[in-house]
């Protein structure tokens, strides 16, 4: 084992198990703890949101969409908002099994 942070998962239905480490995979639960109410880097703050969400889409192939949302205040504009569409199951955590 690396000593990376890691979780094996699969896309429902029918998908094989793979890997994914790193801050991809907190990223990964992050939306799944979220639902259908998801993340924004204001809300689960992290340095490289679009990043991690661009590797789940093509190094894993897992759906999630890009909601952009305005925000007022002082320096008004937009954020993105991310939301898990696949279908996803942990097979394994490492946090389950005390791995830091």
């Amino acid at each position: 084992m690396s000593g990376r942070y890691s979780i094996s998962v699969r896309i429902l239905p029918d998908g094989a198990p793979f890997t994914v480490i790193g801050r991809d995979a907190w990223a990964l639960e992050r939306l799944l703890d979220a639902g259908d109410v998801g993340c924004t880097p204001i809300t689960q703050p992290a340095p490289r949101w679009s990043h991690y969400v661009w590797k789940l889409r093509t190094k894993y192939g897992i759906a999630v969409e890009t909601i952009d949302e305005a925000h007022g205040g002082t320096f008004a504009g937009s954020h993105a908002k991310y939301v898990l569409r696949s279908k996803v199951e942990i097979l394994r955590d490492d946090a389950e099994r005390g791995v830091a």
